[in-house]
Parts: C-alpha cells; structure tokens; sequence
C-alpha cells in the first residue's frame, strides 16, 4: 500500500483528492492538513510515502514545508501540485526537494499514475509547467560553455563522459528513456544505465534534480 498525506488548505479540494485515491486499490489516504506547519506535523506522525503538497497556503507555505519535510523526513517524498501554468513557486520547490510537481487540473489517471512514480523513487514534471517555467528563468541562466569550450564549472559536470552529458542534456529536454533511447540509437536498458550513473556522479536523487542542474549549469536552455 502507498499511504498519502494530503496537504490544501481548501476542504474541498482535499475531499475531492481523498475519494480519487482511495478508489485505488494500493492507495491509503492516512491524514490530511490545511497549512504548511501541520503538514509537517503530520509527515513526522504518520510517516507517509507521498505527500500530495499544496503551495499556496496560509502560514508557512508549501515550498518551506517541503524544505522542512525533505530535511527531517526524507523517506517520504513530496509531490507538489500547482495551480497555474507558471507559478514561481514550482521551480523552487523542486529545488528545495519535491520529486515532481503537477497542474491541479491533471487528469485523474495521471495523479495516479505520478503518485505511484514517486512512491517508487522516481519522479514526475508536468511539461508544460517546465517549459513555461524555464522560458521565464532563461535569461537568468547561465551560459553552457566558457569561451574555451569548456564546461561551466562548479556543478560536477566535467565528471560525466561525453554519452553521459548528451543522455542529461535529453533528459533536461523531457524526453522520457525510451524516446532518448530511440534518439541516441540505444536501447532502454542502457539509457537507464546511464541516468543511473549520471544521478550517482552528480549525487542527485532522482531525474528531477538531474533536470533542475541542466538548467542550472546552463547545460540546456529553453526553446
């Protein structure tokens, strides 16, 4: 069983989520808390696998209670849930450690489906929420490479091998283990070899923080 926190301070929309996931056979909705700090609470109380996180909230809000959640109680993993096509709450909320965030408005199958992916260590983007968010953070990033040729530094990227750095950058892009498989002429089995040593020579959780450095280190930019 996949046991679920969840965490808006809308009432409704808690009852909502609840009578979704407990329609799930392998899901059990193990409390619920209105605000940031209560959430909190509650992670240390019950020890749940997921906690489906709201962002805007009153008090302590969604990215500081994620912050606190991934800092003391790492085993359970947060996935945040956005109101709106860009929120400029998502970007740090991946950074501080949710493994994932979506819409509100995604479908039901989907928010099972992202739950069960997180539950299993790994982690689920909305793409259209990464592509806006990114296009507005492009002028802050930084450019991939030095006059040189070299890469930026600062961000473990000189550890990667050259199949290594074409297989992030691909994922930073989105593009899921089969679809960089078929890119790169390679099967999925090495894909997934591949983000593994990636995600171990990074010393990163999971593919979102893989995303979230690519970014970062200005390794991709935006469309």
């Amino acid at each position: 069983m996949i046991s679920i926190l969840l965490v808006d301070d809308e009432p409704l929309l808690r009852l909502g989520f609840r009578l979704v996931l407990e329609s799930q056979p392998d899901f059990t909705v193990v409390g619920e808390a209105a605000d940031g700090a209560a959430a909190v609470t509650r992670t240390a109380e019950l020890d749940p696998d997921v906690v489906l996180m709201d962002v805007r909230m009153p008090g302590m809000d969604g990215i500081e209670a994620t912050r606190e959640i991934v800092r003391s109680h790492p085993r359970s993993r947060v996935l945040i849930l956005t109101t709106f096509d860009i929120d400029e709450y998502a970007f740090p909320g991946l950074k501080v450690g949710a493994s994932g965030f979506l819409l509100k408005n995604v479908p039901p199958e989907d928010l099972i489906s992202a739950i069960r992916a997180v539950a299993s260590g790994d982690a689920v983007v909305a793409p259209t929420v990464t592509r806006r968010l990114l296009d507005a953070m492009a002028g802050q990033l930084p450019d991939p490479v030095t006059a040189e040729g070299t890469l930026v530094t600062g961000y473990g990227l000189e550890r990667l091998t050259d199949r290594e750095l074409e297989v992030l950058r691909k994922l930073a892009r989105g593009l899921s283990n089969a679809e960089i498989a078929g890119e790169l002429v390679l099967s999925e089995a090495t894909v997934k070899t591949h983000i593994g040593r990636i995600l171990n020579k990074l010393e990163l959780r999971d593919r979102v923080q893989a995303v979230v450095l690519a970014y970062d280190a200005g390794l991709v930019r935006p469309a």
